[in-house]
């Protein structure tokens, strides 16, 4: 079987938050014995955020339950179905269904179904594992929370001594289709191709890091021409369903993460710092491209955050993000800017790797942002890890 395990060693092996691949995704679970794991995630939160999926009250997060295993020398497969509750109704949903090659010859692996889309840094993460409570609003805007899709990835390891993988994706795109209330639109049955490339190393044995640039090409990502008073990329409102709340035909991705334990070893002490920029273009209906002389061009949308974890014992954290998305509202035969900045402060006590307690402030300020009023944000959450769990990605 060939291996085909990145090359980052130092903190990158170390920590345990490795690059998975193909061959390191489930080592010891058979089929006849395949890893079972389930995620619980409850909260406290005295208030709503704008395009994030925690009501205001008590409540369940993203609960999950996985199953995976190698299918046989050849294969691996992975299930991941989410609980949720909207509304008072608890929702099932299908958030993985893939299987993955293993023995692939020089460094390429095919995946195929349901899977998280591998581009940015974040994305093709659970998002248990993250150290907020929610995504950044540019994840919230643009990719839904968190974009996975039914469709094929191609990935590719270079057999470098710098770490480096290159990969493209075709996906149907659902989730990221622009509004279309009329209900007359063709929208393409492939709706979404991506490409991304990342790279990384090490700095001596206590620090590595990792840089990737993406870019995802949305077909049906532009505003139709016959709805002049929709938002671009309004999806009905249902956050709850992952779907992106603003959209065009290009979205551009740059992302970059550093990490340091001491003499590599995380156990006691470590520091992540993080952070990504969002370009998304071309969201104007076609015909307000076409009369562009009579009312102004938009800007473009944009998206950014920066973000600090540090675990100063074995036992607690602390986490500040800060991020802001900008995007256009359509009115008419205009565009109206609008801001939203969320600064975050999270403390969070691990009494293993399996348990964690979180308490996070967000202060968050919108300009115009769909009339959001200036808030603070107080949530309190704790995510329980059961049963057999893989390691994260770096």
């Amino acid at each position: 079987m060939t291996t085909l395990t990145p090359r980052l060693t130092g903190v990158a092996l170390a920590c345990t938050c490795i690059l998975v691949s193909a061959s390191a995704m489930a080592e010891s679970p058979s089929l006849s014995n395949p890893a079972i794991s389930g995620v619980l995630d409850g909260y406290y939160q005295n208030t709503e955020r704008p395009m994030a999926e925690r009501a205001a009250g008590f409540g369940l997060g993203h609960t999950e339950l996985a199953l995976s295993a190698n299918i046989d020398d050849m294969f691996y497969g992975k299930l991941t179905t989410v609980l949720e509750v909207h509304e008072g109704e608890t929702e099932l949903g299908l958030e993985e269904a893939f299987i993955q090659t293993l023995a692939m010859p020089a460094g390429f692996a095919i995946r195929a179904g349901r899977f998280l889309s591998d581009i940015g840094y974040m994305n093709n993460q659970h998002v248990h594992a993250d150290s907020f409570t929610d995504r950044p609003a540019a994840y919230r805007a643009f990719l839904g929370s968190h974009y996975f899709d039914d469709g094929v990835r191609l990935s590719y390891v270079a057999p470098t001594e710098l770490y480096w993988t290159l990969g493209a994706e075709a996906l149907k795109g659902d989730g990221m289709r622009a509004v279309d209330e009329i209900g007359d639109r063709e929208y393409k049955d492939i709706g979404v191709y991506t490409a991304f490339t990342k790279f990384g190393g090490d700095i001596g044995i206590s620090s590595s890091w990792m840089a990737g640039l993406s870019y995802l090409r949305n077909e049906n990502g532009r505003l139709s021409e016959h709805d002049p008073n929709a938002t671009p990329g309004a999806v009905d409102d249902h956050d709850h369903e992952h779907e992106a709340k603003y959209t065009g035909e290009n979205l551009y991705l740059a992302d970059f993460v550093y990490k340091w334990a001491p003499n590599g070893n995380y156990k006691y002490q470590n520091l992540t710092l993080s952070g990504e920029y969002f370009l998304v273009t071309d969201f104007a209906p076609e015909e307000d491209h076409a009369t562009a002389t009579a009312h102004v061009e938009p800007d473009d949308q944009t998206g950014w955050y920066v973000s600090t974890v540090y675990q100063f014992s074995p036992n607690w954290s602390a986490g500040v993000r800060y991020g802001q998305v900008d995007t256009q509202e359509h009115h008419d035969d205009d565009f109206e800017a609008q801001k939203l900045k969320e600064t975050e402060v999270s403390l969070a006590w691990h009494n293993s790797h399996f348990s964690t307690v979180r308490l996070q402030y967000t202060r968050q300020d919108g300009t115009n942002f769909e009339g959001i009023e200036d808030d603070n944000v107080i949530t309190l959450q704790y995510v329980m890890t059961l049963g057999a769990h893989g390691a994260h990605q770096f």
